[in-house]
């Protein structure tokens, strides 16, 4: 991938989304890896206990997804400067995240894009609910 142009972006563009289904291999290698070994991410029937159907991903596994939508957009991750958002609903396994946004503003002079970013997951019911809400990422582009 290339870092994309400042001069290409638009504001009001939108992000190509990003689709995963959560399996129990990625929440124990994020727990691995973040060395997070919460029983609510690695044991079903605890997390049964508290509320949840099995266990659930880590907040920052789903942020850590729509960082990957960014930066795929930008063309490196490295564009990102800033990244954030507010964590609203928990991810279960078997469960599919998709990931999106749109170009919110433009400053020329820093050469940078802020989107809107949002992170939404189906339920098996079938509702969508948004795990991760009113995301907001600083890309500086090329």
């Amino acid at each position: 991938m290339s870092l994309r142009s400042f001069d290409e972006v638009a504001v009001g563009e939108e992000l190509p989304q990003l689709r995963r289904v959560i399996v129990r291999e990625d929440v124990k290698d994020y727990a691995d890896a973040g060395r997070d070994q919460n029983p609510l991410h690695q044991d079903d029937e605890f997390a049964r206990s508290v509320g949840f159907d099995g266990i659930i991903a880590h907040g920052m596994f789903t942020m850590g997804h729509m960082a990957a939508c960014v930066g795929d957009w930008a063309g490196d991750p490295e564009a990102i400067v800033q990244i954030g958002g507010q964590f609203r609903a928990p991810v279960g396994v078997g469960e599919e995240i998709v990931t999106g946004g749109s170009v919110r503003k433009r400053d020329p002079e820093a050469r940078t894009a802020t989107l809107e970013t949002w992170v939404s997951v189906t339920r098996a019911d079938g509702t969508v609910d948004m795990p991760l809400k009113r995301g907001e990422a600083v890309v500086r582009l090329g």
